[in-house]
């Protein structure tokens, strides 16, 4: 059984760091990635970064790209996301998730999930 598990977020300060960890196993893919993405309430989930496990390719969502860094294990079972000089509007429930094949920012084509963390940013 594929299982997710998210963990690093916390209540930081605008300007600071946090790391997010997500550790993947029960793997039966080939390829796949494995992507976070952040949810606000009342609003729609968005991709936020991913990392392929094929090549390595990397994508990151431009509100992140600068600031945030994926990085993974090769091949990619427990995934990171170094989240510097954080904002306030970064502040949502990030989740990681995994699908089979490369990179892609939409969260429908993710198989499995893993539970959120939150990230709380103060000004």
């Amino acid at each position: 059984e594929v299982q997710l598990q998210a963990s690093g977020g916390g209540l930081v300060q605008a300007g600071e760091s946090l790391r997010l960890s997500c550790a993947a196993s029960g793997l039966t893919y080939a390829e796949y990635a494995i992507g976070w993405f952040r949810q606000v309430p009342g609003k729609e989930r968005v991709g936020v970064s991913c990392v392929s496990s094929r090549d390595g390719s990397k994508y990151y969502a431009d509100f992140v790209r600068g600031r945030f860094t994926i990085s993974s294990d090769n091949p990619p079972n427990t995934v990171y996301l170094q989240m510097n000089n954080l904002e306030p509007e970064d502040a949502a429930v990030y989740s990681c998730a995994i699908m089979s094949g490369s990179c892609s920012r939409i969260s429908e084509m993710y198989d499995f999930w893993g539970r959120g963390t939150q990230v709380t940013v103060s000004s």
